[in-house]
């Protein structure tokens, strides 16, 4: 007689030998791979939610420069318009010509940088404005930006009012509308300091914008929650 042969296991049943599934750990290693991947996903929100990365950063203050510094041309336009003109004299002294201003003690020449500085001024506190509310949550790029679009705004004003008013060459000039005929003098920004007001005021402005209006960093929770334990393998808490 031969012995009965061992019936094989149903095929809803798997056996390890049979390279069955195994079934997913439980216990502190489980929950402690679990809670790491979700704090790696939330961790990878929250750093997408924090706000733009660097090279954002970076294209934003490229744009604000060149707006900045374009709008310098309407400065130096109302520079040219709103500045009083200088009025100067030329006549033959000798063999030459020469010019002079016929007010040697006038207030105009000061007028003249003054009307710059003004401008300046407002400029800068405007285009300040303009940048903190399209762009709240400031940052450092954004300041330099600020800083250097209103030096370059006021080198591009200084120019375009030079360009647009009187003739540099006053000797011509002089000839041109006969000795003893006043007449009005170039454009010229005597103190050069005066290119850095719309930078300053642009500063000044924003970062007290920003210090008064801006977004706030949430505070930490003085009395964090204590953490949790996870359960043991058998679900008991560790003593």
């Amino acid at each position: 007689m031969t012995a009965p042969l061992t019936p094989p296991p149903p095929p809803n049943e798997h056996s390890s030998y049979q390279g069955g599934p195994v079934p997913p750990p439980v216990g502190a290693h489980a929950l402690g791979t679990g809670s790491g991947t979700t704090r790696d996903h939330h961790g990878e929100q929250d750093g997408e939610q924090d706000g733009p990365g660097m090279l954002s950063e970076v294209r934003q203050a490229a744009v604000t420069v060149v707006a900045v510094a374009l709008s310098g041309a309407l400065l130096g336009v109302l520079w040219w318009q709103l500045a009083p003109s200088v009025p100067l004299v030329g006549g033959v002294l000798g063999d030459s010509w020469a010019v002079v201003p016929e007010n040697p003690e006038g207030e105009r020449v000061v007028g003249v940088d003054g009307v710059f500085t003004l401008l300046a001024l407002a400029f800068g506190a405007l285009s300040a404005v303009v940048v903190f509310l399209l762009r709240r949550r400031g940052g450092v790029p954004l300041v330099v930006a600020l800083a250097v679009g209103g030096l370059l705004g006021s080198l591009l004003a200084w120019r375009v009012g030079v360009w647009l008013g009187p003739t540099q060459d006053v000797i011509a000039h002089a000839k041109d509308v006969g000795q003893g005929v006043t007449f009005s003098a170039p454009m010229e920004l005597g103190a050069k300091g005066a290119l850095l007001v719309w930078s300053v005021a642009a500063l000044v402005v924003h970062l007290s914008l920003t210090g008064l209006f801006g977004p706030r960093d949430p505070e930490p929770d003085p009395w964090p929650e204590p953490r949790q334990s996870p359960p043991g393998p058998t679900g008991e808490k560790p003593a």
